[in-house]
């Protein structure tokens, strides 16, 4: 992770985010103390998906519909 002093982040912005949208993380001080930092958006937008997914499939583990099958909880709300 890459430090600048606010004044130079301010003068090179552009290379800053230039940096970042590569993956770098940049922190922003101001007299030696952090007030900021620039990190990348979240490249796998899936990924928030991906774990839903994986958290409804750990839930279900271990659990059965009593030997009915999908079709006939279907056709029983049908009724």
């Amino acid at each position: 992770m890459t430090t600048v002093g606010a004044f130079e982040a301010k003068t090179h912005l552009s290379a800053l985010l230039e940096r970042v949208s590569r993956g770098e993380e940049i922190t922003i001080t101001r007299h030696g103390k952090v007030v900021a930092r620039l990190v990348p958006p979240e490249v796998d937008a899936h990924r928030g998906v991906d774990q839903v997914i994986d958290a409804i499939l750990a839930a279900r583990k271990g659990r059965t519909l009593g030997g009915l099958s999908v079709r006939d909880l279907r056709d029983q709300g049908r009724r």
